[in-house]
C-alpha cells in the first residue's frame, strides 16, 4: 500500500497544515535575488544620500591624521589617542549608511516568506551527503533556472552598463577640462549614479525570481489525495476516537444536567419513557427553564433523583413528549407551551399548599393545551 501511495501523482494544492508544518521545519519561499537587490539598491541610494556628508567627515579625518605637532610624534600615548579619535570619527561617519544597509539586509529576505526562526532548518541532514541526490539536484529544473538567472544577470547588467556609459560619456569627457576639485566631484557623482543604475538593473531579475520561488515552493509541497486523506485522519482523529470523545462529552453533559435536577420545581413524565425537569422563578425568569430531559434510562434516573430530593413529579405524556422534542437543556421552554406549563406549575403549587394544610385540594388536573405544531406522537413522530 505504501508503494502505491508513493506512486500517486501529487497534483493537489498543499493544505494549511502542510504549509504550517513546512514552515516549522524552516521551509518557506525565499528569493536570494530579492535580498541581494535590496542590499545593492538601498546601499547605492544611501551612498548618494549620505555620500557628501561622509566625504566631509573622511576629509576631516585625513586632515587630522596628517596634521600633528612635532613633539607629539615622539609620544606614543598621543599617537594612540590620535588613532582612537580617528576611528571614532570614521565609525560616526559610516554609521548611518551601515545601519541603512543592515536594515536592507534584514528586510530583504523577509520580502517573501516573512520572519522565521527554526532550529530544524540548521539541523544536519545526512541525505544531503548522498552523491546520487547531489547529482540529481545538479541537473534539476531548479539548477536550470539558476543557470538562466545567472546568464540573465550578465546580459541585463551588461546592457545597462553600456547604456550608462553612453549616457555619461560626453559628461565624462568634459571632466578633463575642469579644475581638479570640480573634476573629482563630477567623477564621484557619475560613479555613484552609475552604480545605482547598475544595482537597479537587478530588479528585473528579482521581479521575475519572486513568483518563481513561490511557485517552486508550492509545487514542492503539493500532495496526493492519499496524503490529504491521511492528514485529515491525523488532524481530525480516527472515527472510533471521535465517537469515544463524543460519548465522553455526552456523559459529562449528562452528569452536569443531573446535578441540576434537585433544583427543579417539577418533573413532568410520560411516565416511564420521558422525563423533563423544569424550574421557574417569577423574580429572575421570564419563562420556565428546562433543566434536564431524557428518555428511558435517563428518564428513570431523573425521576429517581427527583424522588430523593422531594421534587414534585407529574404524569403528562403529551406535554412531556412536546417538551422533550422542542425544548433545549439550559434554555427557556418554547413559547407555545407557556400555557400548559403554567397550568402544571399552578397545579403543583396548589398540591403543595394542600399538603401543608394551607389550601383546598385541586378538583382535577389541568387540561394542558398543546398547539398542533408542537404535538408529538408516542412513537416520536410529529402529530
Amino acid at each position: 500500500m505504501a508503494e502505491e501511495d508513493s506512486g500517486q501523482e501529487k497534483s493537489e494544492e498543499p493544505t494549511a497544515r502542510r504549509i504550517e508544518k513546512a514552515r516549522e521545519e524552516g521551509q518557506v519561499p525565499r528569493s536570494k535575488e530579492l535580498a541581494t537587490t535590496a542590499v545593492l539598491v538601498i546601499g547605492a541610494a544611501g551612498l548618494i544620500a549620505f555620500g557628501p556628508w561622509m566625504a566631509d567627515y573622511m576629509n576631516g579625518i585625513a586632515r587630522y591624521g596628517f596634521v600633528i605637532e612635532r613633539e607629539a610624534v615622539f609620544d606614543t600615548s598621543v599617537l594612540g589617542r590620535h588613532l582612537g579619535a580617528s576611528l571614532e570619527d570614521a565609525v560616526y561617519a559610516l554609521a548611518p549608511w551601515m545601519i541603512l544597509v543592515l536594515i536592507a539586509a534584514i528586510a530583504g529576505p523577509l520580502g517573501i516568506g516573512g520572519w522565521l526562526f527554526s532550529t530544524k532548518a540548521i539541523t544536519p541532514k545526512l541525505d544531503r551527503l548522498d552523491p546520487l541526490k547531489g547529482l540529481k539536484r545538479m541537473f534539476s529544473m531548479n539548477s536550470l533556472v539558476e543557470l538562466v538567472k545567472a546568464w540573465a544577470k550578465v546580459l541585463v547588467v551588461g546592457a545597462v552598463a553600456w547604456l550608462v556609459l553612453a549616457f555619461f560619456f560626453e559628461e565624462s569627457m568634459n571632466l578633463q577640462r575642469k579644475a581638479l576639485e570640480p573634476s573629482i566631484k563630477g567623477s564621484v557623482d557619475i560613479i555613484l549614479w552609475s552604480v545605482l543604475a547598475l544595482c537597479c538593473s537587478t530588479l528585473v531579475i528579482a521581479i521575475a525570481d519572486v513568483p518563481w520561488q513561490i511557485y517552486s515552493h508550492t509545487k514542492k509541497l503539493r500532495m496526493s489525495m492519499q496524503e490529504i486523506k491521511d492528514e485529515y485522519k491525523e488532524t481530525e482523529g480516527k472515527p472510533e476516537v471521535k465517537a469515544k470523545i463524543r460519548q465522553l462529552q455526552r456523559e459529562v453533559a449528562q452528569r452536569r444536567m443531573m446535578a441540576d435536577v434537585p433544583d427543579a420545581d417539577v418533573v413532568i413524565t410520560n411516565p416511564t419513557h420521558y422525563a423533563v425537569a423544569l424550574k421557574y422563578s417569577a423574580d429572575a425568569m421570564t419563562a420556565p427553564l428546562l433543566l434536564a430531559k431524557g428518555t428511558d434510562q435517563v428518564a428513570q434516573k431523573i425521576q429517581e433523583i427527583a424522588r430523593e430530593h422531594n421534587v414534585p413529579r407529574m404524569q403528562a405524556p403529551p406535554l412531556a413528549r412536546a417538551l422533550y422534542a422542542h425544548g433545549k437543556v439550559g434554555e427557556e421552554i418554547p413559547e407555545g407551551l407557556y400555557v400548559a406549563v403554567a397550568q402544571v406549575l399552578a397545579y403543583v403549587y396548589q398540591m403543595d399548599m394542600f399538603a401543608k394544610g394551607r389550601g383546598p385540594k385541586p378538583e382535577r388536573k389541568p387540561d394542558m393545551p398543546i398547539p398542533r405544531d408542537l404535538k408529538i406522537n408516542p412513537d416520536g413522530s410529529k402529530a
